[in-house]
Parts: structure tokens; sequence; C-alpha cells
């Protein structure tokens, strides 16, 4: 919007002309969402507290975790209404990319307030069933998907998978594509759940992430750089990094009130819509299966869990002390913080290898 205002007034004073910059407006976007998210958490968590919309914590994590029942839970509306705003303030909203992101966003954060407000509702750790959870999102992962393809059609890109470290080389999937991009938003959106377990964890690696995302977007919709790097050029994408800037700026923001010991918890809201938000970004920028590597860290407390749930039906022996994985490391004597920020590292070496891809081609 604000964008939109702005950029006529370049015709009467050269200063403006700064608005025309994508790196400019994705400086604004984080500033503004950090900003929003420092400023409204205060009033956000006494609102909770006074509805009551506090944590059930599940009776199968660990004991020492039951100190947290109580606090403050669905902080991820702020998380999503900072992204949302700054990114109507800044992006270009003409540009069809900036609205997938947001609508899939929206709809991943939609299943994700129905979730928690179940659980609170009802004083349960359960909110959706697995089944509901799971028809909604892969609902909003063939839309999201659909549209993606749709806008970049006819380009050679369109329903096709670029591979890293090969230039020049898209595979066509044909009518696999939509089910392939649904897979790439389940895994992505249910990952960064798993890994919402501790105070700040998954809300920092999600800033990391969407940071190195940032980079992605803007490096694919520029011509002269994608051509340099040998990177799939994807028209228009480069205004969808203002959208993860703002999801930066947001996480960061939140992080302020969610690091140890936190003060109000992001819930499904949150978690459910970051991962969907990033699952969305890597399809626009062709770089989904980097979202392996840039978001290894999800990736490593997702297959926890399956390879503990996996050895436990198979042989009645667990793998792990506890999964996700970052209970394991709680319950070998690790502290909370021990955790999160040994995690946080290993997600910018995550973020760090991802970005050196762009060489290797």
């Amino acid at each position: 919007m604000l964008y939109a205002l702005l950029l006529p007034l370049g015709h009467h004073w050269i200063g403006f002309n700064v608005f025309r910059y994508i790196t400019f407006r994705t400086g604004l976007a984080i500033a503004t969402a950090f900003f929003v998210s420092l400023v409204v958490a205060p009033w956000l968590v006494e609102r909770l507290r006074a509805l009551q919309i506090r944590q059930e914590i599940r009776e199968e994590g660990p004991e020492h975790h039951q100190v947290k029942a109580g606090t403050p839970t669905m902080g991820g509306v702020l998380i999503v209404g900072s992204i949302t705003l700054a990114t109507l303030l800044w992006a270009d909203l003409s540009n069809l990319y900036v609205w997938t992101v947001l609508g899939v966003t929206l709809g991943f954060a939609a299943i994700g307030f129905a979730d928690d407000w179940i659980k609170v509702r009802y004083r349960r750790n359960l909110g959706l069933t697995a089944r509901q959870k799971f028809l909604l999102q892969a609902l909003v992962g063939l839309a999201g998907g659909f549209a993606a393809k749709a806008i970049a059609a006819p380009a050679p890109h369109a329903g096709a998978l670029a591979l890293p470290f090969v230039k020049d080389v898209l595979l066509p999937l044909g009518l696999a594509y939509l089910p392939f991009v649904m897979v790439v938003m389940l895994g992505s959106s249910n990952a960064v759940n798993l890994t919402d377990g501790l105070d700040g964890l998954a809300v920092g690696s999600m800033a990391i992430a969407a940071g190195t995302y940032t980079v992605f977007v803007y490096v694919a919709g520029h011509l002269r750089i994608a051509e340099y790097l040998r990177v799939v050029p994807v028209s228009g994408a480069g205004e969808v990094a203002v959208f993860t800037g703002a999801i930066t700026g947001a996480a960061l923001g939140f992080l302020w009130f969610n690091c140890h010991p936190a003060q109000v918890f992001m819930g499904d809201v949150g978690s459910l819509a970051l991962g969907g938000g990033i699952g969305i970004v890597a399809v626009v920028a062709k770089q989904e299966l980097l979202l392996v590597l840039v978001g290894g860290l999800f990736v490593l407390e997702a297959l926890s869990v399956v390879i503990q749930v996996g050895s436990y039906k198979l042989r009645r022996k667990r793998v792990f002390r506890m999964a996700p994985i970052h209970h394991h490391f709680e319950l070998a004597g690790w502290t909370e913080t021990q955790v999160v920020v040994r995690f946080w590292i290993i997600s910018v070496v995550f973020a760090l290898a991802g970005l050196a891809t762009l060489k290797l081609r």
C-alpha cells in the first residue's frame, strides 16, 4: 500500500525512487514486522492471559516442562499479523506471487488457529485429528502449487523441478507436480511444528531459514544475477523477498518474548503458518529440494520422530531417549538454553551450506 503511494512521488523528488528497489523495501519489511511484534507483544500476552488462552503441556513430554503449563499460547497470530502488515505495506501488490505466498501462509495459519482453539476450548493437548489436519493442509498445498504453476506459465520452469548442483536442467513433473508441491508444504509445515517444543527453538531457526530464502528469491527474480549463477530465472519472484524479509523480522520480534523462559508460545497458528510459508517460497524460487538443506534442522527433527516411531513399531525399541530429538538432548543432560543455542548454530551451518550451492553448479 505504501509502496503504491510513495513510488509515484519519485517523479517529483528523486529521493522517493529508492522505493523502486526490492532490497530497500525488504529492509523496511524486516524493520516493520520486527517493531510491530516488539510493540504489540506485551499487550497481546496480557490479553491472552486475561482470556485464559494458555498452553496445555503433553503428559508424555519431559517432566520438567510441566512448569510451562499456563503460559499464554496462540502468539503466532502476532507473527502472522506482522508478516501480513509488513508485506501489504511494502510489497508490490500487483505481483501475483506475493498474493500466493501470503494466501498459503494465511491458509496454514487458519488451520493452526482451529487446532489451537480446540485445545484451548476443551483444555486438552489434542486439537484437530491427524486426518482433518492432513486434509486441510493438503488442500492449501494443492491450491498454492496450482497458483504458482499458473503464474509461471508458459515459462519452461512452470510445473518442472530444478535440480540443485546441476545447471540448466529442469525435470518436467507433469501430473506429479501438484502432489509434489503438496508434499513439500506438508513436510515443511509439520517439520516446523515438531520443532516448536523448546523456548525460541523453532522461531529462531525460522528467522535463519527465511533470511536464507530471501537471498534465493531475490536471485531468482534478478535476471542478470540468475544467469550469472546459473539458477532458474523466475520473473517476478524477487518481490517475494519482501515477504521473506517480513518473516525474518516478525520471527526476531517474537523471539524477544519467546526466548527462555518464554512469556508466550506461538502455537500451531504460528508454526504451521511459518512452515507452510517457507514451503511455498521454496516452490516459487524453484529451490524446493534445497529446502531439505536450508531447513536441515527441521528435517532432522521430523526424521527423529519417524525413526523413533518406526523403530518402536518394528522392534519395540527406542532409538532416542525421547523424540523429537531436542528432547533427547534435554534428557541427556543439556539445559534448554544449551539445546536451543546449539541447534541455532546447526541451523546457521545448514543455511550457509545452502547459500554455498549457488556457486556449485
